[in-house]
């Protein structure tokens, strides 16, 4: 929520949606990339703090990512992998649509982690992005003084969609005031790169081990905690990213228990309402 909100005030809200009082709020397309390195101990994976007082997941433990951008939706880039009607049957999305989710993924990850998954070609990418030269540019990215289609243009590059793995497909509970419509990535990091303290959205920045790191005492929402959790069964990098998948929406509900307190419910928890008046994304 956007501020601290009590159990009763909680209840009564989830009331008047269910009352049909109030709406969800629209909820805004955006990518998140769950960068991978390998360690002794299994996969590692990469999060960020977002600052206290954020309208949005303040003082949580995320992954990169963020909203998808109308330049994002560019035609003209350079690309290499799968093609954008590929990812949109992953993803169930649109090509105009599916296009702009791998874009706004390269994206949010060059500015909020200073990694970028480009190249001079389709069998080259990038190493040190780390310079001051490079820095610049991502910072102009960020302020969107200029777009990553002209970026990647003027630098002779091209978008490696083809290092990106879909993974997950959430969408924000419907009684938050703020809410995101969210597809996941996996990508491993690159070799080179590292990931840097860029940008002004995270106060602590971290790579964690995927096995055991519910248990660490993040701060982590829902997404976060279920991703790290099943990717825990991996003992390498390789092996996440290679494993097939079908892409599923996962909508958590907020829902009343029997004692008429509110709890988070996911498909699959038997309190989760499933018939399409409730669940409008099932009919």
């Amino acid at each position: 929520m956007t501020r601290p909100i009590d159990a009763a005030d909680l209840e009564e809200l989830v009331r008047a949606f269910a009352r049909g009082e109030k709406t969800p709020a629209p909820a805004r397309h955006a990518s998140t990339v769950v960068l991978l390195r390998d360690s002794p101990e299994g996969p590692e994976a990469y999060l960020l703090r977002r600052v206290k007082g954020m309208a949005f997941a303040g003082g949580m433990h995320v992954f990169p990512g963020g909203s998808v951008d109308p330049e994002d939706a560019t035609a003209d880039i350079a690309w290499s992998g799968p093609p954008a009607a590929q990812w949109g049957t992953w993803f169930g999305a649109s090509e105009p649509l599916a296009r702009a989710l791998v874009c706004a993924a390269v994206r949010e990850t060059f500015e909020e982690c200073g990694v970028l998954l480009a190249g001079e070609s389709s069998d080259h990418l990038l190493a040190d992005v780390s310079s001051d030269e490079w820095e610049a540019e991502r910072a102009a990215l960020e302020a969107r003084e200029q777009s990553l289609s002209q970026l990647l243009a003027r630098r002779g590059l091209v978008l490696r969609a083809d290092l990106l793995r879909p993974y997950a497909h959430w969408i924000t509970p419907d009684i938050e005031p703020k809410r995101f419509d969210t597809r996941f990535f996996l990508a491993e990091m690159p070799a080179g790169q590292v990931c840097r303290d860029v940008g002004g959205e995270a106060d602590e920045r971290r790579w964690v081990r995927v096995r055991g790191a519910v248990d660490q005492g993040l701060t982590l929402m829902p997404p976060t905690h279920v991703t790290l959790r099943d990717l825990a069964v991996y003992d390498d990098v390789l092996t996440a990213l290679d494993d097939p998948r079908d892409i599923l929406l996962v909508a958590p509900r907020m829902v009343l228990d029997e004692n008429g307190k509110a709890k988070l419910v996911v498909p699959g928890d038997r309190d989760y309402p499933m018939d399409s008046e409730s669940a409008p994304w099932l009919a």
